[in-house]
């Protein structure tokens, strides 16, 4: 019998523009393509803390979540990210809790759009 682990899925992914249809469908996006390539159960996750750079302010992305995926049960955050010199701008990133049975190795994390490249900046935070 395989042991359930906590584990944590990253993914970020940048929006058109500062407007609230632009933060929910690219936070929609986001969440629908980590759901799909990690094969995620909605009653597996316990949390997902979202964070956006400064300039993103015209809606929350944990409404994509609340509304458009109805994670409903599910325990969400919002923050602001530190500012960064040279920084991508209009950035959502977030972090998912689940409970799992897959190791750590077979975790997918997911980047989109301009955060593609997030990985290969050198920090190991994103």
């Amino acid at each position: 019998m395989a042991q359930i682990a906590c584990r944590g899925i990253r993914g970020a992914t940048t929006a058109d523009n500062n407007d609230r249809e632009s933060i929910i469908d690219a936070t929609k996006e986001l969440l629908e393509s980590i759901v799909n390539k990690n094969n995620l159960n909605v009653d597996d996750i316990a949390a997902a803390f979202f964070t956006t750079t400064k300039d993103l302010t015209a809606e929350y992305p944990a409404v994509a979540a609340r509304r458009s995926l109805g994670w409903t049960q599910v325990a969400l955050s919002n923050t602001h990210e530190m500012e960064v010199p040279n920084d991508i701008s209009k950035c959502i990133r977030v972090l998912i809790l689940v409970n799992t049975d897959k190791k750590q190795s077979e975790i997918n994390n997911i980047y989109l759009k301009d955060a593609i490249n997030l990985r290969n900046r050198g920090s190991d935070i994103n």
